[in-house]
């Protein structure tokens, strides 16, 4: 990925909802000015969800995603409007498609309540205008045919959106202009061929926009760029994997943290993962773990969500723990068999998702915690991890 793509994480996620044949996927072509979903007089064309990451005016850069219809039927149908269910809690705006040639529907109603119940922005787009149809109060007439409203749909969704723009910095708010930063990035076997995780590449940026200085070195080099520097750096970031050797070899009054608990900030859930943390003390034999990740990937050997952490976590507690893995788009709804979640920094999710799965551990009363937060924790080094920020430290014993 180039540094000066916009992740899909950083964008904002637009669905369009409706009923089968209501011109959810015309609309989509209409308003991205792409073929991006297929067109059919048959019902339930669109099977499965279809997103593409795209440059938009009058919004920027944004995640289109089309659904199938909330009415589809069937068996197979049913998987299809779940799908459709869960692509609402990573949406940040929706627009509901409605055949406004029939009006709005008891169907129709459904999705509203459901919007208004996950807090989601929308704007009902009545679809047609080319047959006679006409809006009703709460949204405007459009044609996916003729372009009729089309522009009027994204601007006002560019009004909505600008409500939930990502505005954080991830550590340029923690340096002056001046200051050396040392960020140790471990290259193993499952770091990326060629390229920097996301997170790296993020606080690269994010440092040399504050007009600071990043010193890039393996846990490895550390000592030696610690040494070769001649100053004390203003913070060093390091990769929650090495968390505890990049620990022992900083001084006392060098400011110590990860990209991980970085991310959680930039995120808006450290402070949850702070508290979170506490339910490491408490863990007992045959409790259960779910660790998750917002990414795919090949499985390497000490591959840290599967080998590292597991380990980490038995040694610690001294407990015969249980552990359940998800990734990517996969994350239990029920986490009431859980006694702890243990998230990555979420990096690859937009916040709504995030929010989502941090809501359904609260629901389930369970402990939210993350990668770099445990690890800290369990290396007896969280606060010190925590030192640039006060107030969560002194949620700490």
């Amino acid at each position: 990925m180039s540094m000066n793509d916009t992740p899909s994480s950083e964008r904002i996620h637009i669905g369009f909802f409706g009923r089968r044949n209501a011109g959810k996927s015309s609309l989509v072509n209409a308003v991205t000015g792409q073929q991006l979903s297929v067109v059919s007089e048959v019902k339930g064309t669109t099977t499965d969800p279809v997103q593409k990451a795209m440059e938009l005016l009058p919004m920027g850069p944004v995640v289109i995603i089309d659904t199938p219809g909330f009415d589809d039927e069937g068996q197979l149908g049913e998987l299809r409007v779940q799908q459709t269910k869960r692509t609402l809690n990573r949406v940040d705006c929706a627009v509901l498609v409605v055949d406004g040639t029939v009006g709005k529907t008891a169907i129709d109603e459904q999705i509203i309540q459901l919007l208004m119940d996950k807090n989601i922005l929308y704007i009902v787009a009545y679809n047609k205008a080319d047959l006679g149809a006409t809006a009703e109060d709460d949204g405007l007439a459009v044609s996916a045919l003729t372009g009729d409203g089309v522009w009027e749909l994204k601007e006002r969704v560019a009004r909505l959106v600008k409500t939930r723009e990502q505005t954080g910095k991830l550590v340029g708010d923690l340096v002056r202009p001046g200051d050396v930063l040392i960020l140790v990035v471990p290259i193993d076997k499952s770091a990326p061929k060629g390229r920097l995780i996301l997170p790296q590449q993020q606080v690269i940026r994010d440092t040399l926009e504050a007009g600071a200085m990043p010193m890039v070195t393996r846990e490895t080099e550390y000592p030696m760029a610690l040494e070769r520097l001649g100053r004390k750096p203003a913070l060093v970031v390091t990769d929650s994997q090495v968390f505890g050797v990049v620990s022992k070899a900083t001084p006392e009054d060098v400011p110590l943290t990860s990209f991980s608990i970085l991310m959680a900030r930039y995120k808006g859930f450290l402070e949850d993962a702070v508290r979170g943390a506490a339910a490491l003390n408490a863990l007992q034999d045959g409790d259960r773990i779910l660790i998750a990740e917002g990414c795919t990937h090949h499985r390497q050997c000490e591959d840290i969500g599967t080998v590292k952490l597991p380990r980490w976590l038995r040694e610690y507690s001294g407990a015969d723990l249980q552990f359940d893995t998800c990734s990517g788009r996969e994350f239990p709804e029920d986490l009431s068999p859980c006694r702890l979640v243990v998230h990555c920094g979420g990096c690859m999710l937009n916040g709504r998702e995030l929010d989502y799965r941090r809501k359904c551990a609260a629901d389930s009363g369970v402990p939210f915690t993350n990668y770099g937060t445990a690890i800290a924790q369990v290396h007896g080094i969280l606060k010190r991890s925590l030192e640039k920020f006060p107030s969560l430290a002194a949620l700490l014993p």
